[in-house]
């Protein structure tokens, strides 16, 4: 069964910086796009970045010249890395990745279990 473990999150203060993980096991053929959603109190769920095979980027305007999406295909893992954080990034952040498993299975979204990221001072 594969799974989604993510890592890094805590508490930072306002400008200061983490670097999020993300690395897939068990079962995988193979891995199409990975990306980072969060939710924040009282918010929907956004997506914050994304990254293609190919290493093709987008993100969230909010987060634009201060986050950065990256990706390791040969440990089936995405990494997110924060600078500049702002009280507004606050938020339980998911990692996201469409998986096939084999050559019989299509190709599922998988979520990891989200990690908290707190910005205060």
């Amino acid at each position: 069964q594969v799974q989604l473990v993510e890592s890094g999150g805590g508490l930072v203060q306002p400008g200061g910086s983490l670097r999020l993980s993300c690395a897939a096991s068990g079962s995988i053929l193979r891995i199409n796009r990975m990306g980072w959603y969060r939710r924040a109190p009282g918010k929907q769920r956004e997506l914050v970045a994304a990254i293609s095979t190919g290493g093709d980027t987008v993100y969230v305007d909010s987060v634009k010249g201060r986050f950065t999406i990256s990706r390791d295909n040969t440990k089936n893992t995405t990494y997110l890395q924060m600078n500049n954080l702002k009280p507004e990034d606050t938020a339980v952040y998911y990692c996201n990745a469409n998986i096939r498993e084999n050559w019989y299975s299509s190709e599922v979204p998988k979520w990891g279990q989200g990690t908290q990221v707190t910005v205060s001072s």
